[in-house]
């Protein structure tokens, strides 16, 4: 009945609309919609929540999936007997991605907000930005970047953007997904599903106000290096180091 209701809705012209506080309905940017205006939706204050979700996964399960269920179609009977699955190997892909973000403020300062040198931020103090924690296993929570939009006139530019510290080079197999959560309107997602298996760092989207104006324009760039490579393609002019994170 649902999907009658719908597609009868669609038949008539109908289709679904934003309203204030609409946190059920998504936007997703893309190539050809790269851009959305905070300000104009009205969510230009608060706290912007940023969250990144991923999950590791085998590299074969989707074929196997693919080719389970053509297998089932010809011969039905197989579907009473379990599939061997393999539970360690060169399949599976262990990956931690971590949330960061590059930030320059209208006083020139610059800088980053990363778990790599426990550089997590201020959310009430410059920079205004602030990761809640380091999410090493894929968790339904993720990473958390909050920040403080009331402090708006102080930011130039913030280039948030993610970065694989330590397994496999695979972001089109982990389905990370980052979504923003304005205080009104719709959530704003940004998926990283474009291949580039040997890429390490990636950046996601960049918030910058210009002409009065606070936008988020989607980037989704990947590169082979590290911070720094993103640095270079940004030219924030930062100096940096090797970092580690401390053991679990």
């Amino acid at each position: 009945m649902g999907k009658v209701s719908f597609l009868g809705n669609l038949w008539r012209g109908g289709a679904p609309k934003y309203d204030s506080g609409g946190a059920s309905y998504v936007v997703e940017l893309t190539k050809r919609n790269p851009v959305v205006s905070l300000t104009k939706q009205g969510a230009d204050s608060g706290h912007l929540r940023v969250n990144l979700h991923w999950q590791m996964r085998t590299s074969d399960l989707g074929d196997r999936g693919k080719r389970s269920m053509g297998s089932l179609l010809r011969h039905p009977a197989r579907i009473f007997k379990p599939e061997v699955v393999q539970a360690q190997g060169p399949a599976v892909v262990q990956i931690d991605l971590d949330l960061a973000c590059m930030y320059e403020l209208k006083d020139g300062t610059k800088g980053v907000v990363q778990p790599l040198g426990d550089f997590l931020g201020d959310l009430n103090g410059p920079p205004y930005v602030q990761l809640s924690g380091d999410d090493r296993f894929g968790s339904p929570s993720g990473e958390t970047l909050y920040i403080n939009m009331d402090h708006r006139d102080e930011i130039k530019r913030l280039l948030i953007f993610v970065y694989i510290y330590d397994g496999t080079p695979a972001f089109d197999r982990t389905h990370a997904v980052v979504t923003l959560y304005p205080t009104t309107g719709p959530r704003v997602q940004i998926r990283l599903d474009e291949r580039a298996p040997q890429a390490r760092s990636c950046a996601i989207f960049m918030l910058e106000k210009t002409k009065d104006e606070l936008t988020v324009r989607r980037e989704v760039k990947y590169v082979y290096g590290f911070q720094a490579e993103l640095d270079r393609l940004y030219g924030w002019g930062l100096h940096w180091g090797r970092g580690y994170k401390s053991k679990v």
